[in-house]
């Protein structure tokens, strides 16, 4: 079920920068009933953007709420478009944003109006100046949806939106739990890094803006939930947040969708990554130049890459191997078939420079398909000891490690059994919601204590 609201629904109140104190009880008696009890918590999970097949955020959204949902909470999924396919079990409350990626020809997106709804006017010059200002409109426009139902939840849990709005929330009695899969400085620094020209660079810059709100934001959360011991360590460095206020949930893996298929005969000749081609943090462009390297000495190795090639550095790099070719790009393709592109593959390869997670390589690994990681983030912490993982952005050291690895069956047969055996024993959606509801329950109950020792 979902409800989709028109922007009349919405106030129009001016943008505000900082949250705005309400005078009024921080809790029911409601809430704290649920939270010292085992009764199902009235869950509000809000997501900016929630596409559930491209990018961790939505694919996390899809999951976490149905694993939530199986354990008998009631969940609301309020999020921008594009939005979330979810479990039937979960509403969805849609929030339209001017969502001017979808057009072609934003500038002519002005209507008269905006004039009159300050916070459409701010998106459409933000992104027509070169900006991204859809978490903070995102969180202005649900504190005033929320505004007049926020006693139908016992918490709200964000899906790093880190806007200004949560803290609006907040003070009108709403405790709030923040999930940081990364912190985004990572992307950013990265990007600018890869940028060939100056003003490209510059632009860069320009749209990772938002991340001085996320970041004063994040400071104010307690507690924040972190997906790996690595994003707690770069949140704590890249964000300034107190390490005593994080809590870390390792994410899950679908198990259930990403599993062995016997019926599938695996390939000897097939490497396959799934990567954003035009995404430097996901470090393709390094898995080309091993590539390149390897077909040298084995002319009928495969190189299939989950997702759609685009125009940039990834394009360049084949063209300068003269490999364009060779590389086959698959995208627009459902969790089934990527299932059965893990099952053929020889070795599945992570070569990110940085992962908060790293879902592909999970999901790969669900499959019974060896894998290859970098040294990225969290990558080792999801790969253990049953897989290969070697230092990011060192083409030669990925090229030895898949050569090797192609010439030892028994070890591919190895690391693929110990892979699927290490997500169902430590990467469960179930093990996850369980821990985030004794979350839910504790940041309820430190709340009311704090409201009281404040009042005492």
């Amino acid at each position: 079920m979902s409800q989709v609201l028109e922007r009349d629904d919405l106030d129009a109140d001016a943008t505000i920068a900082a949250p705005i104190p309400v005078n009024r009880p921080l809790l029911t008696g409601t809430r704290l009933e649920a939270a010292k009890g085992d009764r199902p918590l009235r869950i509000l999970l809000p997501s900016y953007r929630s596409n559930s097949t491209t990018g961790g955020q939505g694919v996390y959204m899809r999951h976490i709420a149905k694993a939530l949902a199986d354990m008998g909470h009631q969940i609301d999924v309020i999020s921008g478009p594009p939005y979330p396919i979810l479990d039937p079990r979960v509403k969805l409350i849609k929030l339209p944003s001017l969502d001017l990626y979808a057009n072609p020809h934003p500038i002519k997106a002005l209507r008269p109006w905006m004039l009159a709804t300050p916070i459409d006017l701010y998106e459409w010059w933000s992104h027509n100046t070169g900006g991204f200002s859809e978490p903070y409109t995102f969180c202005e426009r649900m504190a005033r949806y929320v505004r007049g139902t926020v006693d139908d939840y016992d918490i709200c849990h964000d899906n790093q939106t880190l806007g200004w709005g949560l803290l609006k929330l907040r003070d009108m009695g709403l405790p709030i739990v923040g999930t940081i899969h990364h912190p985004i400085t990572m992307d950013r620094r990265i990007d600018i890094e890869h940028a060939k020209t100056l003003s490209l660079k510059l632009l860069k810059r320009r749209w990772y803006s938002f991340l001085n709100m996320q970041i004063k934001v994040a400071r104010q959360l307690d507690p924040l939930i972190v997906v790996s011991e690595s994003t707690r360590r770069d949140v704590v460095r890249e964000f300034g947040v107190k390490a005593e206020r994080t809590r870390l949930v390792l994410h899950g893996i679908d198990h259930i969708q990403f599993r062995p298929l016997p019926h599938i005969k695996r390939r000897d000749d097939l490497i396959v990554a799934c990567a954003s081609a035009d995404v430097p943090l996901k470090g393709l462009i390094y898995l080309i130049r091993a590539y390149a390297e390897l077909i040298k000495t084995r002319p009928n190795l495969k190189l299939k890459v989950i997702g759609r090639l685009r125009e940039g550095n990834t394009t360049d790099e084949l063209r300068a191997f003269g490999i364009m070719d060779k590389v086959e790009f698959v995208g627009g393709i459902t969790d089934e078939e990527i299932t059965e592109i893990y099952a053929e593959a020889t070795i599945a390869i992570s070569p990110s420079v940085y992962e908060g997670f790293g879902f592909p390589c999970g999901e790969a690994m669900s499959c019974g398909t060896p894998v290859i990681a970098t040294t990225g983030g969290s990558l080792p912490e999801v790969v253990g000891d049953a897989g290969i993982v070697v230092p990011h952005s060192n083409p030669p050291a990925l090229a030895k490690a898949i050569g090797e690895l192609l010439d030892n069956k028994e070890l591919r047969d190895r690391l693929g059994h110990a892979g699927r055996e290490r997500i169902l024993a430590k990467f469960k959606w179930e093990r996850a919601a369980r821990e985030v509801t004794e979350i839910y329950r504790q940041t309820i109950l430190d709340a009311d204590h704090r409201l009281q020792h404040a009042r005492a």
